[in-house]
């Protein structure tokens, strides 16, 4: 098994709203001394720094139109040749479509691994499997602190007393992304859009599916098991040809 600080490549998470991919993304980075990259920090970062794909992105933006995978694409190509990612990276919101899938199998195995002499890694892949009625308890069930942004889940996590934060006594309040109409909706697009990325992956056998309705401490472990069992049999094997279905 690979061991902490080891290289273990890139790691895709996959899950829908609510199954826990942030934090598990946050133990994995810790776990390996890997940096977490998200897509949409780096378009916010881009755009506020001003970088050349930044401005791009945000003329894109200012006429109301979607960023396309090409510019998102290229800012994850820049940050992927930070020293930082040269052992691994967790991807955070990348892929989102069977195209951005392809896309990285193409770059890591002719460009990122030629360029940077790190040893070739497949990307490994752990979907997240959550029951449909714990998400909308997970997700339904929350509320924030407008004051200091604490999350409570009053299903779950509720606060020491009712619909007030434990901190500073605020009233707490739903976020619009946490009411039901807006998460059976989100659950519904994330089913649409991240079915290909998963069915991608799995034809290729780099698909790992955890059931995420265990305790977070056990998901955590299953999923470390997971990727030092691939990463290991990844060193082991020659890679597979990129870039098909």
């Amino acid at each position: 098994m690979a061991k902490d600080g080891s290289r273990v490549g890139p790691v895709v998470l996959l899950g829908p709203p609510g199954a826990g991919k942030g934090t598990q993304a946050k133990r994995i980075a810790a776990r390996y001394g890997i940096p977490q990259v998200s897509t949409g920090d780096l378009l916010r970062e881009n755009v506020r720094h001003g970088t050349p794909l930044g401005v791009k992105a945000k003329d894109v933006m200012a006429r109301g139109e979607l960023v396309s995978d090409q510019l998102v694409c290229d800012m994850l190509k820049e940050r992927l040749r930070q020293p930082d990612c040269r052992r691994g990276c967790v991807l955070d919101g990348f892929p989102r479509t069977a195209a951005q899938a392809r896309w990285l199998d193409i770059y890591l195995d002719h460009e990122f691994f030629e360029k940077t002499g790190c040893a070739r890694q497949r990307v490994i892949v752990v979907r997240l499997i959550v029951d449909y009625n714990q998400l909308l308890l997970r997700l339904t069930g929350r509320r924030a602190c407008p004051a200091c942004g604490r999350i409570y889940n009053v299903h779950l996590q509720p606060p020491r007393t009712n619909a007030l934060c434990d901190d500073d006594g605020s009233q707490l309040i739903i976020r619009n992304d946490d009411r039901e109409e807006v998460i059976q909706e989100r659950l519904a697009a994330y089913e649409r859009q991240t079915q290909p990325v998963a069915t991608y992956y799995q034809r290729k056998g780099r698909l790992a599916d955890v059931n995420g309705d265990l305790p977070v401490d056990e998901v955590t472990k299953v999923m470390f098991w997971e990727i030092d069992r691939r990463s290991s049999e990844a060193e082991r094997r020659s890679p597979e040809p990129v870039g098909g279905d």
